[in-house]
């Protein structure tokens, strides 16, 4: 019963062409990303869980929070993460005039510029929600990457037994994975990160970042 919310509707994956949602991979690769950071209660544990499996991931980062946590954007560079936009103020696209989320979009590349030196820099929709128009004009610059499976993490009506027994038996290599390190998420991100992370250890998968 809870196998489709975990998963980007394949029905919609037309709607976003050249967007990515997995990777074509022949490894086992899985490709763990980390939304509505930096948050210095939750970045700092998220950098040393993964440190622990040797993961190398993406965090779409909000501009604002960019600004106000240089140090902890430099300590995931320095760990070996990348960094993507997730807009300045984290806006929902399909509340969003074309031209107001533009430029709240291009607020943060300035808040990210110094840390990213990307000819096709990462984008990720808060929400996963972006219209036809925002995705048409955004996708000339950036490389937008959504995803294949959705941890739910931020949900608490969502039991963690049920993320972990769904994560265990479905992942795919090239999967693109959503987390989140953010205050509401925490609760059961930190119940869920570490047993999956040793979990796919042990069934051979390594983490990457370069898609």
């Amino acid at each position: 019963m809870l196998r489709a919310p975990f998963v980007f509707p394949a029905f919609l994956e037309p709607l976003f062409p050249g967007a990515l949602f997995r990777v074509p991979v022949d490894e086992p690769l899985l490709y763990l990303t980390f939304d509505d950071g930096p948050t210095p209660e939750v970045t700092p544990w998220v950098l040393d869980v993964l440190a622990r499996y040797n993961a190398r991931t993406v965090f779409f980062v909000v501009g604002e929070k960019v600004l106000h946590h240089p140090r902890l954007i430099q300590s995931v560079l320095e760990a070996g993460h990348r960094l993507g936009n997730h807009t300045f103020h984290h806006l929902n696209g399909w509340k969003t005039p074309l031209n107001d989320y533009l430029t709240d979009t291009e607020k943060a590349a300035s808040a990210l510029s110094p840390y990213i030196n990307e000819a096709h820099p990462l984008f990720r929709p808060p929400y996963g929600r972006i219209t036809p128009g925002q995705f048409r004009l955004l996708k000339q610059k950036y490389r937008i990457v959504l995803w294949k499976r959705l941890s739910l993490d931020y949900d608490p009506n969502i039991p963690v037994n049920k993320i972990l027994h769904y994560f265990q038996k479905n992942i795919r290599p090239g999967d693109i994975i959503v987390f989140h390190d953010s205050r509401k998420s925490f609760p059961r991100l930190r119940q869920i990160l570490p047993p999956l992370l040793e979990y796919w250890q042990r069934a051979g998968f390594r983490f990457e970042n370069n898609f």
